[in-house]
């Protein structure tokens, strides 16, 4: 199995959000499609590699959030199979609650940061099960059911390899820095933990973070992730305990990663980066629902 990674420039910056295309003896297979405002973005890379958008006949998408699905609907409606978490099924098949919730979020942003989301034809949609193993060419994909990010969160594993989604958190530039991805509704930091450990005791070569890119140092990268989980958890613990209101947890969250960001060593313009691809706000208003449910 060879691995392209194609960076889709979300927003005009480079190292925020990866597809990849996995070529297995003969056939493709694309894993994230990211958002519909990057698919012109990935469609180009795709020829630049020198392969033909028709020939990828499967899409693997580790779960429904838009930056890493948004564009699945195209994939599916040129006859390509999606294969999803089985909770994932009918976001992909009639996207218009996703479409509604990001329109709450986002408002006049919506289009220029997500895009068309369009729905995928019914037949071309296929809901996997923990463990299902789906064989393109030569190589065998299994979906592992990982929750924690998301309750419909599947990582994608080929041999010693593990396209990661979300549940390995974000990684830029392989900075030292790990930034848990917590964004509401789904934040669950148990199922978080459990889901890390089945990774780490899989002995995998290499990671592919959706946000972003390739990871040698798996050992490290999934103990010090299972570590910051429990960090980010503590910031909001402690907020909720002293009656902070939205607003001042999402100021004292930021602070607190930023200081561990930059304790790490990252600069102003790489912390900026990562506020695009994973707001702190955001993150802070996951975890604060989490504990406001599990006081």
């Amino acid at each position: 199995m060879t691995v392209h990674t194609f960076d889709l420039h979300f927003q005009n910056t480079p190292g925020l959000i990866a597809a990849y295309l996995l070529e297995c003896g003969g056939e493709l297979a694309l894993v994230e499609t990211g958002p519909g405002a990057t698919l012109a973005t990935l469609r180009a890379a795709i020829r630049e590699r020198g392969f033909e958008e028709k020939d990828v006949r499967h899409v693997f998408v580790t779960h429904i959030h838009l930056d890493h699905a948004g564009a699945a609907g195209w994939w599916a409606q040129q006859g390509a199979q999606v294969y999803c978490h089985p909770n994932a099924v009918r976001h992909l098949t009639d996207p218009s609650k996703l479409i509604e919730s990001a329109h709450m979020i986002y408002g006049a942003q919506m289009d220029s940061l997500w895009g068309d989301v369009l729905p995928a034809p019914t037949g071309r949609v296929t809901a996997l099960a923990d463990g299902e193993t789906v064989t393109v060419g030569d190589t065998p994909i299994t979906a592992w059911d990982t929750p924690g990010h998301a309750r419909h969160h599947h990582a994608f594993v080929a041999g010693k390899t593990c396209f990661t989604g979300d549940v390995a958190g974000l990684r830029l530039e392989n900075c030292a820095y790990l930034s848990v991805t917590a964004a509401p509704p789904q934040f669950d930091p148990v199922a978080y933990e459990a889901s890390v450990d089945r990774l780490a005791a899989a002995g995998f070569e290499r990671l592919y973070l959706t946000h972003f890119g390739e990871i040698t140092d798996v050992a490290w990268h999934l103990g010090r992730y299972r570590e910051r989980i429990q960090e980010v958890l503590g910031h909001v613990q402690e907020c909720h305990k002293t009656g902070l209101l939205a607003e001042q947890t999402q100021k004292l969250y930021r602070n607190a990663e930023h200081a561990v960001a930059a304790a790490a060593g990252v600069t102003e313009v790489l912390w900026e980066k990562h506020e695009m691809s994973n707001s702190t706000a955001m993150c802070a208003d996951g975890i604060r629902l989490y504990v406001e449910k599990n006081p």
